[in-house]
């Protein structure tokens, strides 16, 4: 049976993604850190790591044995929370991807409160559009806004999300309204960022697939949302992000037999492990009792989130 510290070594040097750099977190000198991944693939018989004079890479053994090693490494720490507290209370550093505009809306604003009832928990909360991998980047989590398809994590969906077509009462009143998918792909400024173009919409006669056209190219989806305030186009939006907008007013929704997916939901993506961390399960049942079914977010929107999939644009 390998050592456990060695494990422990060769989890820390993945994720600091240097020998010296996790020699330095564990205060060890790289020397030492070398011998103990060569005891430990000598012991496998096996090669882990592809080293060069710049980086590291794992191998493909090494890859799935990382992915089973901080398993082992978190039911071990959450066996020694059980033991010293009474209780698997959080406790530690938790990291998390989120993205971007979601993160600065619905998580950052509630982080107080989490952390006043979980005073033994830090947390690294890092905001990107990118897709992040969780494992190969040391997080203990992501919150992922997507149609998941199969894959070796698990994910717990934490609320639906709700994407609609809308525009400013300014660009309406320059353009008119798109009255079909015809009028709107023929004669309308549509916004959307890179990642996001084209669009498939969910209507009375299935799927249809959008491209958008406009003036402006960005791969930031908070200038596609100035924009939109701004009357440049018409975008497709989720609640969660104009919902304030919506029920002012400073945005209609067009379109409404139309829609993105209903398959699209958020998620808490992590991954598969027999004993989940006290310190990510504490998050995820945050969140998802904050969120919900019903959203906060989609409060006041429920007259066109309940119309029928024929129902007719206003």
């Amino acid at each position: 049976m390998s050592n456990l510290t060695d494990m422990e070594i060769f989890a820390r040097v993945v994720s600091a993604g240097s020998m010296s750099a996790a020699g330095r977190e564990m205060n060890l000198s790289p020397a030492v850190v070398s011998k103990r991944i060569r005891r430990l693939e000598e012991k496998l018989g096996t090669r882990l790591l592809q080293r060069t004079t710049r980086q590291i890479a794992m191998t493909e053994a090494g890859q799935g044995f990382y992915e089973r090693v901080i398993a082992i490494l978190a039911s071990v720490e959450e066996a020694e929370t059980f033991v010293s507290r009474g209780s698997a209370r959080a406790r530690g550093i938790l990291k998390v991807a989120v993205p971007t505009s979601f993160g600065r809306l619905h998580i950052a604003p509630h982080m107080g409160k989490f952390l006043i009832e979980n005073p033994d928990l830090s947390v690294n909360l890092d905001l990107s559009d990118d897709f992040v991998d969780i494992v190969g980047d040391g997080y203990d989590l992501a919150i992922r806004i997507a149609e998941l398809s199969d894959s070796s994590l698990v994910a717990r969906r934490l609320a639906p999300v709700h994407r609609i077509l809308c525009a400013s009462p300014a660009y309406l009143k320059r353009h008119g309204a798109p009255q079909s998918i015809e009028d709107l792909t023929a004669h309308h400024v549509t916004l959307a960022a890179t990642n996001q173009d084209p669009w498939r919409l969910a209507g009375p006669d299935g799927i249809v697939t959008v491209r958008t056209r406009a003036p402006i190219k960005t791969n930031s989806n908070e200038v596609v949302r100035e924009c939109l305030l701004a009357g440049v186009g018409i975008a497709l939006r989720s609640t969660w992000d104009v919902g304030p907008e919506l029920r002012a007013g400073k945005l209609q929704i067009l379109l409404p037999h139309y829609r993105a997916s209903k398959d699209v939901g958020l998620y808490a993506v992590y991954p598969s492990r027999q004993f989940l961390p006290a310190k990510v399960r504490v998050f995820i049942d945050f969140l998802a009792h904050l969120y919900g079914s019903s959203p906060y977010w989609d409060a006041g929107l429920e007259d066109w989130l309940h119309l029928p999939s024929d129902a007719r644009a206003s």
